[in-house]
């Protein structure tokens, strides 16, 4: 008998960002909502653990400029109910995640 992998294995994301990240024109101008003193984050979704992914971006490999430069942590308290899930599942989340927290006052980038 041979090993299958899950179908759920898709995980999205939240990565904290440092304030600096505000200072960036692109950043601002995605976030016209913000609401001063919110987190400032980075939502993504892999078929990575999420920690391996972090660690991934911060050293350069198939990395999103935000969390290379200012990514300072994982928030799971805001990600972690979701996983895992299915590949169109986590498409469709991270997209949801990522509009719900920027209604929420939050800073985003979403890519």
């Amino acid at each position: 008998m041979t090993a299958r992998r899950s179908a759920h294995h898709h995980h999205v994301y939240v990565v904290e960002l440092s304030d600096r990240v505000w200072n960036v024109p692109a950043f601002r101008r995605a976030n016209p909502g913000y609401v001063l003193g919110r987190p400032l984050v980075y939502v993504g979704m892999t078929g990575l653990d999420p920690d391996w992914r972090f660690d991934r971006h911060k050293a350069g490999i198939q990395s999103n400029r935000f969390v290379r430069e200012y990514g300072l942590r994982l928030l799971p308290e805001l990600y972690e109910v979701y996983n895992p899930m299915p590949y169109e599942a986590a498409r469709e989340m991270e997209v949801e995640l990522a509009i719900g927290l920027r209604e929420a006052g939050y800073g985003v980038w979403q890519a």
